[in-house]
């Protein structure tokens, strides 16, 4: 037993390295056994495993020590290399025969991504619901950028279609507009957007809540700088915590979850930091008044925690719960969000209002600049109509509800025009999609279509008599006959329910609905944020560490993508993470 130990010691700080960064030898070393070569370097995707460690001398004689009867000649990081590009495009062909097949239009969103090295990286990922009526979300580009300039991001995403032979785009959510104009026009010119691309740009959700949460903060900066250096003073070291946790016991705060700091560019760890701080204010002020040193040392910097900084904090965080709230909710990677997009925003809007006439003077301050940058960054005018479709195709809500918050949120004179223009805009889809079932089907859509079996051997005056009949009926109505969305509009499809899935009721209904069913299979799918779940938060930029400082481009586009198809739609794309990880893979 000691001989082993012995034997073991110098590869002790070796185990110690994989152990911290996630990885088992003996996984690895099975896998590469049990399985084929490709299926290996699958599972080194899946796993995040370390490309650079395999060729190791640390790592190879811990393998001997700890498989010594294994004769097995590890494959160095460049094969796997070689191993894991061959899977991409594997994987590539795969989807390129299904979105080949798609019936569906594709939403793309972008997001620009920033190396150690000051080399930018584009984003694009696919979104589109498949003809099963499920969600799929794919990472089909992270390529590198010259600039961030409009035109150079526009020919960017121009190539990754064109690499796909993506043509129909339904929509694009980003931060902002650069490079819309230019891939605007191109799409236009292979006849691939809907109603002209006017409603191609989705503005980020998550993007437009972050500015006006940056206000908000960088107003109250100085609060929220006393309140961040006085949990540094106390989590500094162990004897001031003891300190601070007696003045908890005597302010008997009851209270479990301790104290914790933000991370600056992240606004929810700063809405977790202040949410936790402000049930320590007692002993916050009982440590002021019996720790000198803690005074001492927090006056030199920016002073101690005021009874206005505690004021300001609970108003600011009634404020920030909701946008965290709905920042959460819309930020969903593997279920539709955007039928939800105009509630929330009307949800945040009126709860910013009733708080307006508020009999506590520092929440109706806070109310009222709050409206002001709502206002600001969610102006009605800049809405993409297709949102407001969104929740039409929604049937438990439809153009009722629509309506109804138009005309809460707009005065009279822009409800009415706002109004006007969405049905407009439903009517042109309906429109275009009915002309296009049309002519795929080879059959007019304007009226009821015959049932052929019914005719299939019956005579011609048998035929005549039987339009006769539809026209008669189609004047005893009025002279009106019920469209297919008039039909749905004015149609009761039950009460709104939390476990309501709306991809399974259109997937019911689509016999019933078949032109709506169309476009909401394309309208449904646009994403209202560009990455997901805590991505959002980020009020900084977003970029990856030094250890993809070795790593070309192509390994670092394998990596990247080959990990999210094969994960497929099973689990939520969280960017950052695979970038965290897969960080870890440099050659």
């Amino acid at each position: 037993m000691w001989q082993v130990m012995r034997k073991m010691h110098p590869y002790l700080q070796v185990r110690k390295t994989l152990q911290q960064n996630y990885l088992s030898s003996n996984f690895l070393l099975q896998s590469c056994v049990k399985e084929n070569q490709n299926h290996g370097c699958g599972s080194t995707l899946i796993k995040i495993m370390m490309l650079v460690i395999l060729e190791l001398h640390g790592f190879r004689g811990f393998r001997r020590v700890m498989q010594p009867r294994l004769r097995f000649i590890l494959p160095s990081r460049r094969t796997i290399g070689r191993d894991c590009y061959v899977i991409y495009k594997e994987e590539i062909s795969e989807l390129k025969k299904n979105f080949k097949k798609l019936s569906s239009k594709i939403c793309l969103t972008t997001n620009t991504w920033t190396s150690v090295q000051n080399l930018s990286y584009l984003c694009l990922i696919a979104h589109f619901i498949d003809d099963d009526w499920k969600l799929h979300k794919r990472i089909i580009g992270f390529c590198p950028i010259s600039d961030r300039s409009g035109e150079v991001i526009g020919m960017a995403v121009e190539r990754c279609l064109l690499h796909w032979g993506i043509d129909r785009v339904f929509s694009v959510t980003s931060s902002h507009d650069v490079g819309l104009q230019y891939l605007k026009k191109r799409l236009n010119s292979w006849k691939g957007t809907v109603l002209g691309g006017e409603y191609l740009h989705v503005r980020c959700v998550a993007h437009i809540l972050n500015l006006i949460v940056e206000d908000s903060l960088s107003e109250m900066h100085d609060s929220i700088l006393r309140i961040r250096n006085a949990i540094k003073y106390v989590r500094s070291s162990p004897s001031r915590l003891q300190k601070f946790n007696k003045c908890v016991e005597k302010e008997k705060i009851d209270f479990k979850r301790h104290l914790c700091l933000d991370v600056e560019t992240r606004w929810n760890s700063t809405y977790l930091m202040l949410k936790a701080a402000v049930k320590f204010q007692k002993a916050f002020d009982l440590l002021e008044m019996t720790d000198k040193k803690y005074t001492m040392e927090l006056t030199m910097k920016s002073g101690t925690p005021t009874t206005d900084d505690w004021g300001y904090t609970r108003s600011l965080l009634y404020f920030l719960k909701f946008f965290n709230d709905v920042t959460l909710s819309l930020s969903g990677s593997l279920h539709i969000t955007n039928n939800e997009y105009m509630k929330e925003i009307f949800g945040i809007g009126f709860m910013i209002d009733s708080k307006i006439d508020s009999n506590d003077a520092i929440l109706r301050v806070m109310a009222l600049k709050m409206k002001k940058k709502f206002e600001k960054y969610l102006d009605v005018d800049n809405f993409n109509i297709l949102l407001f479709i969104a929740l039409i195709l929604d049937p438990r809500y439809k153009l009722k509800c629509v309506n109804f918050i138009i005309e809460n949120i707009c005065d009279a004179t822009r409800a009415t025009k706002l109004k006007d223009e969405v049905k407009s805009v439903l009517d042109s889809l309906f429109q275009s999609y009915d002309t296009f079932r049309a002519s795929f089907s080879g059959n007019s859509s304007g009226d009821e279509e015959i049932d052929s079996s019914f005719l299939s051997d019956v005579h011609d005056v048998a035929l005549d008599a039987y339009l006769f009949f539809k026209k008669q009926q189609v004047s005893d109505n009025g002279g009106y006959s019920k469209s297919e969305l008039d039909k749905y509009l004015d149609g009761y499809h039950g009460k709104a329910s939390s476990s309501f899935d709306i991809l399974d009721w259109w997937k019911i209904n689509a016999p019933t609905y078949p032109t709506l069913a169309l476009i909401a299979r394309d309208v449904l799918a646009i994403p209202v944020s560009t990455v997901a779940s805590e991505s959002d938060f980020i009020t900084g930029g977003r970029g990856f560490d030094s250890s993809w400082s070795a790593s070309t481009p192509r390994l670092v586009e394998t990596l990247v993508c080959v990990q999210n198809w094969l994960r497929c739609s099973s689990q939520p794309i969280h960017l950052e993470n695979i970038l965290e990880q897969t960080g870890s893979h440099p050659t």
